[in-house]
């Protein structure tokens, strides 16, 4: 069974969405570890009230290589297979990347190339555009950048603000990462070797 490292920074919604799946049985894969680099975040508490195995550790103040080469240890001696960020606010390293390279996934709550970086849901809003939505991609050293894997389109309604748009945007982002992270580790969905190479 496939191994997942998720990494997080926050409340961590996405990651209890792929939990619940992975529970269910809908994701076929094992939570190896879960790595925060904010303590206190919500998704830590979440990850030890499961009983999985938690790494929490402050990045405030430590050098990006540093503190990614802690992380990257820590993926590696849980034996990962796949990295998934959920909500994990930092921009991984080139050494990161190249440790699990093709192999490290992301969701963003826009349909990619539109509107990448922070407060995507906002950009989209200020936009005026009719439809927006959520992307799964492939981590590459850009800013969501990478190759993309699926998406999920969420029509903006003429009464939404940017809460309501942005809470059926996290409702997508909930359906759309499990089924999406099953899809790799089943290899049904074909790797893009490029990133692999």
């Amino acid at each position: 069974m496939k191994r997942i490292g998720i990494l997080l920074s926050g409340r961590g919604s996405n990651f209890q969405a792929i939990h619940r799946a992975v529970e269910r049985g809908e994701v076929q894969a094992e939570i190896a570890c879960v790595i925060s680099n904010v303590p206190d975040a919500g998704g830590v508490a979440y990850a030890r009230e499961k009983g999985l195995t938690v790494h929490a550790l402050s990045s405030r103040g430590v050098p990006r290589e540093e503190f990614d080469r802690q992380v990257i240890r820590m993926l590696l001696d849980a034996g990962v297979d796949l990295v998934c960020l959920a909500g994990y606010m930092r921009l991984l390293s080139k050494e990161f990347i190249a440790a699990f390279a093709g192999r490290i996934v992301n969701i963003h709550p826009s349909l990619l190339p539109a509107f990448p970086g922070l407060h995507a849901q906002k950009q989209a809003f200020d936009a005026g555009v009719k439809v927006t939505g959520c992307t799964v991609h492939w981590v590459d050293e850009g800013l969501d950048t990478g190759p993309i894997i699926a998406q999920a389109e969420v029509p903006v309604q003429p009464d939404d603000t940017e809460e309501t748009l942005g809470a059926r945007i996290l409702e997508q982002e909930h359906k759309l990462y499990p089924a999406t992270i099953q899809a790799i580790v089943s290899k049904t969905l074909p790797v893009d070797e490029s990133m692999s190479s």
